[in-house]
């Protein structure tokens, strides 16, 4: 049996080198194993998408009864990237009484732009239809995702098109929790990147969230790591300052010294002391539903940590 001791250990190993797709396998797979907790109930490959072949996973806590629901999009610059690998984010959000829906989409090159946002609008459909079937509460339903995945989940919540395509509307949403997103990223110089939104400047700034905010968008709160060089966190301030503009709510927080991979990483327990994003995500949950209402709902103990309001002020903090 490993100790907790060498598992980290082995997370830190896998982390000093560069995070390409097998050594992401490796390294969040063993998040998942240090993670394991008594409690949680999983359903692995469940077909959202029989046409494409899109399957999703559950992570529930035990006996869940109207529970807040979480659907995580995962990133991968839109090319890269599996469900399995985001197990760790399962266990740990379901441990703090949340129903919890992980997602496969379609990557580039199969498919570009707005493929992919197109296959999370039906996720999301799918997991509010059968919320209930996995103790879920619809009416206290979720977005979140990181890097690419936060990129799909501020599409749809800011782009109506997408949700309005299947039955459903942003404020559908009872919130977004965006970790380390670009939403603000036109002209695209990147050549890896620039062939899944196209060449044209129209092409490019038809994909940037900031430009689809109308008014209409759910709450949402926008997690950045100041030291974040793969995503500058200027993507996170623009879209906070256009939800502000359009009068919505918005929490925007950066955490020093925080770059790109770790403020994921950080939602697991074993590495939950990088940053305060877990419990940031929790609060804003209870921001939203009321702490009594969610606390209620998934049978959790009340925190001693009071949940903030909204901030509807812009950030002080410096950004890059």
């Amino acid at each position: 049996m490993v100790r907790v001791g060498a598992r980290l250990r082995m997370v830190l190993l896998a982390f000093s080198v560069p995070i390409i797709a097998g050594c992401q396998g490796l390294l969040f797979g063993t998040l998942g194993v240090a993670g394991r907790t008594q409690g949680i109930e999983v359903r692995r490959g469940v077909i959202f998408d029989p046409i494409h072949k899109l399957a999703l996973d559950v992570y529930r806590p035990t006996g869940a009864i109207d529970a807040p629901v979480v659907v995580f999009f995962y990133g991968g610059s839109w090319k890269e990237g599996t469900r399995a690998w985001y197990r760790f984010v399962g266990e740990s959000l379901a441990k703090r009484g949340l129903v919890v829906v992980i997602p496969d989409y379609r990557k580039y090159p199969e498919v570009r732009f707005p493929a992919f946002v197109e296959d999370a609008a039906n996720a999301v459909r799918f997991a509010h239809d059968h919320a209930a079937d996995y103790g879920g509460d619809a009416q206290a339903f979720f977005v979140m995702g990181h890097s690419a995945g936060a990129y799909i989940g501020a599409m749809l919540a800011t782009d109506a098109r997408y949700l309005d395509a299947v039955g459903m509307k942003p404020r559908d949403l009872s919130g977004f929790i965006g970790l380390a997103g670009p939403y603000d990223f036109a002209p695209i110089t990147d050549p890896a990147i620039r062939p899944i939104f196209g060449a044209s400047v129209e092409e490019q700034q038809a994909a940037q969230p900031v430009n689809h905010v109308g008014g209409d968008e759910p709450p949402m709160l926008l997690l950045h790591g100041r030291a974040d060089n793969t995503v500058w966190p200027t993507n996170s301030e623009a879209l906070a300052r256009r939800l502000r503009d359009a009068g919505e709510p918005v929490e925007l927080k950066f955490y020093p010294g925080i770059g790109h991979a770790r403020i994921l990483l950080s939602l697991s327990p074993l590495l939950s002391g990088w940053s305060s994003a877990l419990d940031d995500s929790l609060r804003f949950i209870d921001a939203c539903l009321g702490v009594g209402q969610r606390r209620a709902r998934s049978g959790e103990r009340a925190r001693a940590s009071p949940h903030p309001t909204l901030d509807p002020e812009p950030s002080k903090e410096p950004v890059q």
